[in-house]
């Protein structure tokens, strides 16, 4: 974790953080860390800039099934940089809770409130990473194909969110990592100059022979305005029967939900024999059990400033 407390991205994790964490996800999911309660006593913020289901439920679930309380704070409750600078919102927070989960439009926001606060931040989403999705989703993989070594992924869509935390998977983990996009919609070149992935604009050319296909939605919240002219780029990016074809015959199709099924995922394919969506987004719970039991190994972990 950065400094020992907050988890911003994957890219934050050694190889041996990752494994850890598969590794306790396993044992919560299997029912192996019963009467485990690491958080008993605490109480955690969930500041949430973007609605969300998934991200909101399995992190409400994972703390009070750690024996901990979370309080819910949605967009009407705060606005980063508005109603007040962030850092002013992080340090009245540091003395309400002993840690936070930030889902926020900005980046940056989220930098600044785990700067500023003394308590664990963990990102539940920016616009830059969404790597608790991404590790359940390794954790699904993982728990279907019994070792990442040598699997291509095929990430076909958006270079969004989602498959930045792909790539900086990638620096961490054996497996091939190929993204699809349209041209300008690329994944930052940043993070692909430090990473073995492949980038192309043919979907065709990203699903060969891949072991996992993988797509989200082709407009994200906040990005509404563009979402005529983002339907007539994203036209030929769907995962659908054409593009299963070109995978293996035991691909596994992913999608971190919500699906706007016939768009970048047909109905066909998403309720399919292939799919595995659901259990990623069940997968999330267990694995960010394991990343709040793992930030609760921190000795000053949950040190409420006095």
């Amino acid at each position: 974790m950065v400094k020992g407390k907050d988890f911003i991205s994957i890219l934050d994790l050694g190889k041996k953080d990752i494994e850890d964490i598969f590794t306790l996800s396993g044992e919560f999911k299997h029912g192996k860390k019963k009467n485990f309660f690491p958080l008993s006593g605490k109480f955690f913020a969930l500041i949430f800039e973007k609605p969300s289901t998934r991200t909101r439920v399995s992190f409400e679930v994972a703390i009070g099934g750690l024996g901990g309380g979370s309080i819910y704070l949605g967009p009407g409750d705060i606005q980063f940089g508005r109603r007040e600078p962030v850092k002013d919102i992080a340090r009245v927070m540091e003395r309400y809770v002993h840690g936070i989960v930030a889902r926020t439009f900005s980046h940056k926001h989220l930098l600044e409130l785990a700067g500023a606060a003394s308590v664990p931040v963990i990102n539940g989403l920016t616009d830059l990473f969404h790597p608790c999705q991404v590790m359940g989703d390794l954790f699904t993989i993982l728990e279907k194909k019994k070792n990442l070594k040598g699997l291509k992924i095929a990430f076909i869509g958006d270079g969004n969110n989602v498959a930045n935390s792909w790539i900086a998977a990638s620096t961490k983990l054996p497996f091939h990592l190929s993204i699809a996009a349209p041209e300008g919609y690329e994944p930052k070149a940043e993070l692909v100059k430090k990473a073995k992935v492949k980038v192309t604009n043919s979907p065709e050319e990203a699903a060969k022979d891949a072991d996992v296909l993988y797509t989200d939605v082709w407009v994200s919240m906040g990005q509404e305005e563009e979402r005529k002219e983002r339907l007539k780029r994203f036209k030929y990016f769907q995962i659908d029967k054409h593009i299963l074809k070109l995978a293996k015959k035991d691909v596994l199709v992913m999608h971190c939900l919500p699906a706007h099924r016939g768009e970048e995922i047909s109905d066909g394919v998403i309720e399919g024999k292939h799919s595995v969506v659901f259990d990623q987004a069940e997968n999330r719970l267990h694995v960010q059990k394991a990343i709040l039991t793992k930030i609760g190994t921190v000795p000053d972990f949950l040190r409420v400033r006095r």
